[in-house]
């Protein structure tokens, strides 16, 4: 796969032979006739990693880096099962964890998932958590 640059923008349009499902479907086999035929499944139109970092390139190459850096944390989140994505992004928010549950999520993510991004984003919130008062208060 070569280096993205801003003018393979749009990747659709430009550069389709290297977009990718979850399951290796390319663009042209998602179809309206696979679809009503049942021949796709959920995950054969969900996004790959290698699809996000292509739009990671992308927003590099625009100067996006904060961007940049988000689609790289959703490409390691393709990999991880929904639910457990649905309770971190709930267990986020203020007042819910300890620091501990919030090292043990980052470490599970790292470990199991090789989410090593998403790892050092939730050890980032939960250092700033302690210092603004945001942990649960069984962590006091």
């Amino acid at each position: 796969m070569s280096k993205i640059t801003l003018k393979d923008y749009p990747l659709y349009v430009n550069k389709p032979e290297q977009i990718r499902t979850l399951t290796g479907k390319s663009l042209d086999e998602i179809t309206i006739e696979a679809i009503l035929k049942g021949d796709l499944t959920e995950d054969d139109v969900r996004l790959s990693p290698q699809t996000l970092e292509l739009q990671a390139q992308v927003a590099e190459a625009s100067g996006r880096w904060f961007v940049a850096n988000n689609f790289r944390r959703a490409a390691e989140l393709c990999l991880v099962p929904d639910d457990k994505v649905m309770a971190i992004y709930d267990a986020l928010r203020p007042n819910r964890c300890t620091f501990e549950e919030m090292e043990a999520m980052a470490s599970d993510l790292e470990e199991n998932y090789n989410a090593k991004l998403n790892a050092a984003l939730i050890r980032e919130a939960a250092e700033a958590y302690r210092q603004r008062g945001f942990l649960n208060k069984d962590d006091e």
